[in-house]
This record gives C-alpha cells, sequence and structure tokens, in this order.
C-alpha cells in the first residue's frame, strides 16, 4: 500500500509541476502506463530513450527483484542530448545485430566466426551497391546469460538480427525483438517452435520431419513411374527411418510399387526387388558411408549381371561428403541427393569467393558442410537486400537473389507467425558426369 501512494503521490507532484509554470521546466516527456504483455525494452523504444535513461528516470527499477507490472506508471525522460536513442542515424543505415558465439575457445565459435565474416563480406558487397548498413555484434557462448546481452546498448535500435545458436536463447531474444520491432533470423538447428507464434522471426533451419516430408512428396511425384526398391541396411542407429516410413506411406496412397530387400539378402533375393521392365530407384534408410559402400557393391554386382536393368539411387545430405570416394558411382547409377545446400566446388563464383576469403582473412575457409563462411553470405545477401529495400514488409520473397550456396524460400506460418524455409533441392549427379541441381 506505502508503494502505491507513494506512486500516487509522484503522479500528483508531477501534474502540479506540469500546471504551475514552465520556468522550472520539465524533467519527464510524460507518464507511461503498463499494458499487459509491455516490457522495459519495448517501452523504451516507443519513446525514444535508452532503457539505461527509463532506469535512471524511475529509480526503483534499479531495485533487486524489481518487476514491471501491469497499471504501474513509469517516467518517460527526454533523450540525452548526443545519445543514440535521440537521434535516428544521419544516413538511414540498415542497422545490423549479430548474437552469437564469437571466439576462439571451441567448434561453434570458430564455425560462427566464420559465417560472421561470411555475412561481413555481403555487407561489403551491398554497400558497392548503395546500401547503407550498420554491423554490430555480440559474442554470446554456450553459458552466456542473453538477458545481460539484451540491455546491452545498440542491441534495441537494431532493425534485424541474426542467432542465436543455442536453443535455450531463443525464447528470451524472441521476446526481445517482438517488443522492440526488430526481425529476427535463426540461422541454425534449433528446438521450439517460437516461429509459430512470433511474426518478426525467419528461421531458416528445417526439422528433419518437415524436411523429409517435403522431400518424400517430391520424390513421390518425380518418380512415380519407377519400381521403388527399399534396402534396410540393419543401422539401429540410423534415423532416416523418418523419411522411409513417409516415403512408403505416400508411395502407398499414390499407387506406386514399392519392395523392400535386405542388405544382407543373397543376390538372388537381392536380385528379385528389382524390376526388368520399370526403371529401378534404390533407396537406402541409413545414411552411412559403410552401409552406401555395400550397397554400391551389391548393385555393381547385379548390373554386372543383368545390364539391362536400369537402376538409378536416392540418398541423403551425408552424402554429399562422400562425393570425393564415391562420385563415379554416383555418376553411374544416376545418383539424386536431397539438400537445403550445395556446395559446388566447380562453380566461378564460389571459386572467387574462396580466393577473396584467403586474402581477406589470410585463411582458407574450414572444411565443413555446408562452407560456413558461404552461409553467412549467402544469408547477408538475401536478408539484408531484401531488409534495405522492403523494411519491415520484407517477407522472405527475393527473386533476384543469387545464392552461392543456400538458397532459401520461406512461408509464412499461418495466423500471428513468422516465417519457415521450406527451400529444397536434389543435386543430381546424371550418368553424362554432369551435375545438375533441380531446385523446389
Amino acid at each position: 500500500m506505502k508503494h502505491i501512494f507513494y506512486k500516487c503521490l509522484l503522479v500528483l507532484a508531477l501534474a502540479a509541476v506540469s500546471i504551475c509554470g514552465m520556468a522550472q521546466g520539465k524533467k519527464w516527456q510524460e507518464m507511461h502506463k503498463v499494458e499487459k504483455g509491455e516490457t522495459l525494452f519495448g517501452i523504451a523504444r516507443e519513446h525514444g530513450v535508452s532503457v539505461d535513461e527509463l532506469v535512471k528516470a524511475n529509480p526503483d527499477m534499479d531495485a533487486p527483484g524489481y518487476q514491471l507490472k501491469t497499471g504501474d506508471y513509469v517516467f518517460i525522460p527526454f533523450p540525452a542530448a548526443g545519445s543514440r536513442a535521440a537521434a535516428a542515424p544521419a544516413d538511414g543505415a540498415l542497422k545490423v545485430g549479430v548474437v552469437l558465439p564469437l571466439h576462439d575457445v571451441d567448434g561453434d565459435g570458430r564455425r560462427m566466426v566464420e559465417y560472421y565474416r561470411g555475412l561481413l563480406m555481403a555487407c561489403e558487397d551491398l554497400k558497392s551497391e548503395g546500401f547503407s548498413i550498420d554491423v554490430r555484434a555480440w559474442n554470446v557462448p554456450v553459458d552466456a546469460d542473453i538477458y545481460r546481452t539484451l540491455v546491452k546498448d545498440g542491441m534495441a535500435d537494431r532493425d534485424i538480427i541474426f542467432g542465436p545458436l543455442y536453443s535455450k536463447q531463443v525464447k528470451p531474444l524472441s521476446f526481445f525483438v517482438k517488443d522492440n520491432g526488430i526481425r529476427l533470423v535463426i540461422p541454425f538447428s534449433i528446438t521450439g517452435d517460437d516461429v509459430d507464434g512470433n511474426p518478426n522471426i525467419f528461421q531458416v533451419y528445417q526439422s528433419p520431419e518437415d524436411f523429409y516430408g517435403r522431400v518424400a512428396d517430391h520424390f513421390a511425384y518425380r518418380f512415380r513411374d519407377y519400381n521403388v526398391v527399399v534396402i534396410d541396411c540393419n543401422d539401429k542407429t540410423s534415423d532416416k527411418g523418418v523419411f522411409t516410413f513417409t516415403l512408403r506411406k505416400k508411395l502407398e496412397d499414390k499407387g506406386v510399387s514399392c519392395n523392400v530387400t535386405n542388405i544382407s539378402s543373397s543376390s538372388g533375393v537381392f536380385a528379385r526387388a528389382f524390376s526388368a521392365t520399370k526403371p529401378n530407384m534404390v533407396v537406402l534408410n541409413t545414411g552411412r558411408s559403410p552401409e552406401l559402400g555395400t550397397v554400391l557393391n551389391m548393385l555393381d554386382a547385379l548390373t554386372g549381371e543383368h545390364p539391362s536393368l536400369k537402376v538409378s539411387l536416392f540418398g541423403y545430405t551425408e552424402w554429399l561428403m562422400y562425393v570425393s570416394s564415391e562420385q563415379d558411382r554416383f555418376f553411374k547409377y544416376d545418383t539424386y541427393v536431397p539438400s537445403y545446400f550445395y556446395y559446388n566446388t566447380y562453380s566461378s563464383k564460389v571459386g572467387e569467393f574462396e580466393r577473396r576469403y584467403r586474402r581477406e582473412f589470410n585463411c582458407d575457409m574450414m572444411d565443413y558442410l555446408p562452407r560456413f563462411a558461404l552461409t553467412g553470405y549467402d544469408h547477408g545477401m538475401f536478408f539484408l537486400k531484401g531488409m534495405g529495400r522492403q523494411g519491415k514488409a520484407f517477407d522472405g520473397s527475393l527473386e533476384d537473389a543469387r545464392a552461392l550456396q543456400t538458397r532459401l524460400r520461406f512461408v509464412k506460418t499461418g495466423n500471428g507467425g513468422g516465417y519457415r524455409n521450406e527451400s529444397i533441392l536434389f543435386v543430381h549427379y546424371n550418368r553424362d558426369k554432369s551435375i545438375s541441381v533441380i531446385n523446389f
């Protein structure tokens, strides 16, 4: 009760000061009544002041255990002269934030540093096209208290933020961007469904269920005239059952023939799963290299004995890592690999990017798939060009994006939700030893 009584006195005193005369001047712009769901960040941004200025004008906010409550009155100060909150950037720059582990302590940090470098390279290219971009980055490792990062100077005035890497940091950042009208790009694998209830989020990551569901749809349509042969590879560690189960159900619904055989089957039993009159599409229920090698050997023996058989192979994104050892047989079996990226070592543009990266950072990109610098570059070109052209109306559609490795296509997630990436592609190793990419 005392708190409420003193608060009322303060309100009355403020009213008296504003009425009694201008000679004394005003210390506050106005009083703000807190609505349900509001935060300090959102109130500060709405009134053009920093969080620090808001706390200084309301000393009780600095007390241990303070919580903003619906119905409270908050004094809104005038912005300090010369502060970042007092005026918009003179050049109208697109303000970009990066909230990722940017360090050299472990693999996560080193990969994110490379991603960040690629993002900066995109900024350089966009600036040469006339875009004005202001980038600020915060190192947020796995054990960081992200709430401390969110109150850092300059965070709340970003137009778009890239991050975080860790799932436990998503929800606080999700609330923060929603309160402050900031777009958030979640670039990597996370758990949670924050994108479904937050219109400010672009979620690049696709869950295995979503990804393989769409892959199965395209497979069932594209190869509807094939005899599908599913090979059980006896791999108890495999997670590819998500795909083969979904695929077999869709094929059944469409009346597409599907035979199941086993990697341990005799040559005669193995051969009976194949059709002599229709083209055959072989699918494994594992992405592991040893089992792939065994199946390829079995196919070599089968087609050697029955050269008229038409056999193709459908794989997994992991198979892109086996190209150095298996590319010739990928060509031989007309192999399709579903993925959300393709690192094309034959591309002149990719080669030039790699040379430029080496010149600017005095090192090569790390040997990972996907390449993190290329991922950062593609994300930067896509989102920053889109935001630069369309502002906060940007909805993830950008027809003239020229991805070096990672194409993006976003679909809104229903009423009140954000945007989820649904781009997939099939990398096709053709029998004529050419490689083509089929985008969906």
